[in-house]
């Protein structure tokens, strides 16, 4: 774009850099985890290094070590790890409205750079859609942050893998520090129900092989989110004609 230096997308580049720095630890612990993971199962490090920079997806990185370290086919590799990113598709349909007018190699670009955390802050941010001065500014903010957290922590991971005792409970921390980013979300009914039939769903499938149960999850919170939705809006048109009697 024409205005891509401009000082409307400088300033909301660097808004995106501090929309996302409450998130700068778990995307760090959670990198950190996946890079000693990769070293210590049957990776080298040079395919640890590509794994972080091409993959970088760091739930299906954890899930098809496993599967590398059993030696099972390919397509069982591929099918899990296509299995737990199915949630990218959706994240890929909300953004679409937004940067549909952005070229192929750009769209794609975006893709890449994509992630939960990203998805949910620039979400939050209710942007319209179509074109709007900042906004694509705004989503690179929160990418780039989310990159160099994440690459920086899983190559230290790869690096220093042997210095890493197993029982410093880095995961957990991870996790920990991803709650408050969820609980801030919630800011309406279909979401708080979109989150507690996803909570539900992710463990009663928990066992599910090839984290089939991820998917569902998220397919589950979608249906819970449009039906919450739904019924809200049903409900406020009854009530709209009795609250327009009330006032006469």
């Amino acid at each position: 774009m024409p205005d891509r230096l401009s000082d409307t997308n400088r300033r909301a580049f660097f808004e995106g850099v501090r929309t996302f720095s409450p998130a700068v630890l778990a995307t760090f612990s959670w990198g950190l985890v996946t890079g000693v993971a990769m070293t210590k199962s049957v990776l080298t490090v040079p395919q640890a290094l590509g794994m972080s920079f091409l993959v970088y997806a760091g739930s299906s990185q954890l899930a098809v070590l496993p599967l590398f370290a059993a030696k099972l086919p390919l397509w069982t590799v591929l099918l899990t790890a296509a299995m737990v990113n199915l949630r990218f598709v959706i994240f890929s349909a909300g953004l679409a409205p937004h940067f549909a007018y952005l070229s192929l190699r750009r769209r794609l670009l975006l893709g890449y750079f994509n992630g939960d955390i990203i998805y949910l802050m620039f979400s939050k941010r209710n942007f319209p859609t179509g074109w709007q001065p900042g906004k694509e500014a705004f989503f690179w903010g929160l990418a780039v942050s989310s990159w160099l957290s994440w690459q920086v922590s899983s190559v230290l991971g790869i690096l220093l893998a042997s210095l890493i005792p197993d029982n410093w409970g880095l995961e957990l921390a991870g996790t920990l520090a991803l709650i408050p980013l969820i609980v801030s979300a919630i800011a309406t009914r279909s979401t708080l129900a979109a989150v507690a039939v996803a909570s539900v769903v992710a463990l009663l499938t928990f066992d599910l092989p090839y984290r089939f149960g991820l998917p569902l999850a998220v397919f589950a919170a979608l249906i819970a989110g449009t039906l919450a939705d739904v019924i809200t809006e049903k409900r406020d048109k009854r009530n709209k004609p009795a609250a327009s009697g009330n006032t006469r």
